[in-house]
């Protein structure tokens, strides 16, 4: 027998919402109920992906027993309320990142969410590109010898949909956390733990014009480079940038190891590398969309056809990085990660 599809609730009507909207009913999942601070904005994808209830009142949400999780895909600074919202009504939660603004918000949730044996997930898009499913197992390999060292390039023009986006006061830091996390977070699932780093932040652009026309004149930073030194002795490098007039797709990622060497997303495709003794290789990768493969795998964890994956830890670790990043600019200093 066929089993019933996972019930799902919607936080959220915002620019990521239609993100996790294709993808869960891409993978057999109900949206039953989605909502939104803002009306338009709940009529609009309520239409648009036929979901049946919609509301102005995130209570209705957690009140109802029929829903098997929430997504969590709010402003930043309504990441902790909800996430112990659900942890109290007892719905796992997958929360979009960056986790929290803080890494005390984080260990909130967290330990909210433990001590009701609610399930938190933290939403890592880039973990789910075939390329970096295969990269993994080439590190697990060993093709590519030991690692010596990694580049990682995270760069775009900046949102323009929302002012709150540089406010340091609604998303805790500026670039390193809105969109450098991503890079963390590739950076650990790859490579292992962050030791130590050191980094310079600065912000670039003092005034911009978000695509309703608003002018917005950050307090955060929108440049950050940053070197770390991984525990297994190899450095790396991660440039996270809001100014990129062009933009990078998603990340830019070069290995260098002992025997080979690898690029993903570069001019070379989505992922290619070569041996000391030979040509490039490009080899073939699962033709499925990103969305898909992450909330099909969302949806096997809590069916329980599949482990947690951790990332709530995870995501309060990617906050602690990007935390000990503004320590590190801040004093000039290499710092480590504690």
């Amino acid at each position: 027998m066929k089993p019933e599809p996972v019930r799902i609730g919607m936080l959220g009507a915002g620019f990521i919402s239609d993100y996790h909207l294709s993808g869960l009913q891409a993978a057999g999942a109900e949206i039953a109920i989605l909502f939104s601070a803002d009306e338009e904005s709940a009529r609009r994808q309520t239409a648009r992906y036929g979901i049946p209830a919609w509301t102005l009142n995130a209570a209705d949400v957690f009140g109802r027993p029929d829903l098997d999780a929430v997504i969590v895909a709010t402003p930043d600074f309504t990441h902790e309320t909800m996430a112990l919202a659900a942890a109290r009504a007892g719905k796992p939660a997958l929360v979009q990142k960056p986790m929290a603004r803080t890494s005390a918000e984080c260990r909130r949730m967290v330990d909210a969410a433990e001590r009701a044996g609610a399930p938190l997930y933290v939403s890592f898009m880039h973990r789910y590109f075939p390329e970096v499913e295969a990269l993994r197992a080439l590190l697990a390999e060993q093709t590519l010898g030991r690692i010596h060292a990694v580049r990682l390039r995270n760069a775009t023009q900046g949102a323009d949909w929302a002012p709150w986006f540089y406010q340091r006061d609604a998303v805790g830091g500026g670039v390193v956390l809105q969109l450098g996390v991503h890079g963390i977070d590739l950076l650990r699932h790859l490579f292992g733990e962050i030791d130590a780093l050191s980094a310079a932040t600065a912000l670039m652009k003092t005034e911009r014009r978000l695509a309703d026309g608003t002018i917005v004149r950050p307090d955060n930073d929108d440049t950050a480079l940053v070197t770390y030194r991984l525990a297994s002795g190899a450095l790396a490098t991660h440039e996270i940038i809001y100014n990129e007039v062009a933009g990078t797709d998603r990340f830019r990622l070069e290995v260098y190891g002992e025997r080979g060497t690898a690029w993903l997303r570069s001019e070379r495709g989505p992922l290619a590398y070569a041996l000391a003794d030979g040509d490039w290789v490009a080899p073939p990768l699962p033709d499925e969309s990103v969305t898909l493969r992450q909330h099909r795998h969302f949806v096997a964890m809590l069916r329980g056809d599949a482990p947690h994956d951790g990332s709530a830890r995870d995501g309060l670790m990617s906050v602690v990085i990007a935390e000990t990043i503004y320590h590190a600019a801040a004093t000039g200093q290499w710092q480590r990660v504690q």
